[in-house]
């Protein structure tokens, strides 16, 4: 995070994360990506950038954040998607490619990609 040097540079931070908050009340969506060291290894950090790009290339709002490790070293990248009303779905040993795959199924047309699943918890 940069350093806060105004009143100004506090507030832009403030309104960003509300923003955020907004976003992820608003669509109900959260998308998790493990960025623990296995993770970024496995090349996490290019599935999360290919993350941003897909979601802002089709205009849908979610609430992305990154967290540490999951715990399935031996299926990073990891990425869970959260949204309301629906299990928690854990998406493993994601590639870049398969992005627009997954926004397109999951997000867009609502059917979880049951090959890549490695797991779900539901709310109860």
């Amino acid at each position: 995070m940069p350093k806060l040097k105004s009143l100004e540079d506090l507030k832009r931070v403030r309104e960003e994360a509300q923003q955020g908050i907004r976003v992820r009340l608003d669509t109900g969506t959260r998308i998790i990506v493990g960025m623990g060291t296995c993770g970024i290894a496995a090349g996490a950090r290019d599935v999360m950038h290919a993350i941003l790009e897909e979601l802002d290339r089709r205009k849908i709002e979610a609430h992305v954040e990154t967290v540490g490790c999951i715990g399935m070293c031996v299926r990073e990248p990891l990425v869970d998607i959260e949204q309301a009303g629906h299990p928690r779905v854990t998406y493993g040993n994601l590639r870049p490619d398969m992005v627009p795959h997954l926004i397109e199924e999951h997000l867009i047309n609502g059917r979880v990609v049951e090959q890549w699943v490695v797991g779900r918890l539901s709310d109860t």
